[in-house]
């Protein structure tokens, strides 16, 4: 797996699969999607209704339509969903770390990171909140994070829920011109 940030080349239609796993080395979330391009926030994956994820213990059909961004910087990757989700969720941002992509073959990609448990989440019920911080903190003495991953963690964290409540782009979810919303389009045509 190539340590860089940097994808390499892909092109618009690739299958990227997202492979997360835990710091422990133990496989986490697996989610297929379509490369649909990158901006100046980084590169944005379409995971179309219906696809097939799964982690060990559980898996599903996805019910809407969502789009990645794998940042260009940043400790973190970010789910966008739209109205046609049938939940509450409209941006959901996992911190992440050890970025990285493998190209399998020409037109099939992975990205990896590990998950690092917090999860910042706008919700159209609840407004803007961080999750899993006692996971994150049971995690961080089970798994042994380091003093300053730990550190580093708990700083992306605070920012990214103030980028979040601010809707800074690209977290701007609000109205047919958000940054995402150009994404839903490419994805879905």
């Amino acid at each position: 797996m190539s340590s860089d940030r940097e994808p390499g080349s892909l092109q618009p239609g690739d299958l990227v699969v997202a492979r997360n796993r835990k710091w422990n080395g133990k496989a986490h979330w697996v989610v297929p999607g379509r490369y649909l391009g990158e901006d100046i926030h980084g590169w944005w994956i379409f995971q179309g209704a219906g696809e097939f994820c799964s982690r060990p213990g559980a898996a599903f059909y996805t019910a809407s339509d969502a789009v990645l961004l794998v940042p260009r910087t940043g400790e973190f990757v970010a789910t966008f969903y739209d109205d046609t989700y049938p939940g509450d969720f409209r941006v959901y941002v996992d911190l992440a770390t050890g970025h990285g992509w493998n190209t399998i073959k020409p037109g099939v990609t992975e990205f990896h990171m590990i998950d690092m448990d917090l999860d910042v989440i706008r919700s159209t019920l609840h407004g803007v909140f961080v999750d899993d911080e006692d996971e994150f903190e049971d995690h961080s003495v089970g798994m042994g994070y380091p003093a300053e991953t730990v550190e580093t963690m708990r700083a992306e964290c605070a920012a990214l829920r103030e980028a979040v409540d601010a809707m800074k782009a690209p977290f701007d979810v609000e109205g047919t011109s958000n940054t995402s919303a150009e994404w839903f389009r490419k994805g879905r045509t």
